[in-house]
């Protein structure tokens, strides 16, 4: 049964980052509205920049809390219903760990790879980049390293539990196994975001917005 601390609104696009929080709000079983937008929503719901100016997804809205970054809605969330024990407190041997993992997520990993989608799929023809799409994909492949020693003897990121820097980074292995990189994950790796992907919260929201998405992301080939 779902319960309500606070009256969330998140705005989201199909496979996008936003698809991090409405995972974790899923997994928490919090209330909240939801509103699904095509993609670019800044080209293809124009109305949507009177909410957002940055025209970007997710966006969400606690009361007069108005938030942009999915990591930080991600953290929000968390501290907002510590009961749900999807965070680990600062105290904590492995908070650094765990911090570093949910921001990491962004920064290392799904970064390349909005480059290897804007080169090979949402630039007109003329101006995509078959070597950009390849150096991106392969740096990050390279940069799934420490995630990959880190895997080895354990089933979670941090405290051998599921938290929000699990739903972080498995959705910069998702994104990749959308792109076609999960052939070239190491098994441990691959078993990880398969474990994720059974949970229930994950699989409840994936296809959400699937039916007003003007796109679908396509494996890329680098050889």
């Amino acid at each position: 049964m779902k319960w309500s601390v606070f009256m969330i609104e998140l705005w989201h696009c199909h496979n996008t980052r936003s698809l991090r929080v409405l995972w974790a709000l899923e997994e928490m079983q919090l209330e909240y509205k939801l509103h699904s937008l095509p993609f670019p929503p800044r080209f293809l719901a124009k109305e949507y920049l009177t909410i957002n100016p940055l025209g970007t997804v997710p966006f969400l809205k606690d009361g007069d809390t108005t938030l942009t970054e999915s990591s930080a809605m991600l953290l929000y969330l968390a501290e907002r219903c510590p009961h749900h024990d999807l965070s680990v407190p600062v105290t904590h041997p492995e908070y650094g760990d765990y911090l570093n993992w949910l921001f990491s997520s962004d920064a290392t990993l799904t970064f390349p790879q909005t480059l290897v989608l804007r080169y090979s799929q949402f630039e007109q023809p003329e101006r995509q980049q078959s070597q950009v799409v390849k150096d991106y994909a392969i740096w990050f492949l390279a940069r799934l390293k420490r995630l990959n020693i880190h895997l080895e003897n354990k089933h979670y990121l941090v405290d051998n539990k599921f938290t929000i820097a699990d739903v972080s980074v498995g959705y910069a292995l998702y994104l990749g196994e959308l792109l076609g990189l999960a052939k070239q994950y190491q098994p441990q790796t691959l078993a990880y975001l398969q474990r994720l992907k059974n949970r229930a919260s994950f699989m409840a929201i994936k296809d959400i917005g699937q039916e007003i998405s003007n796109y679908t992301i396509k494996p890329v080939d680098i050889g």
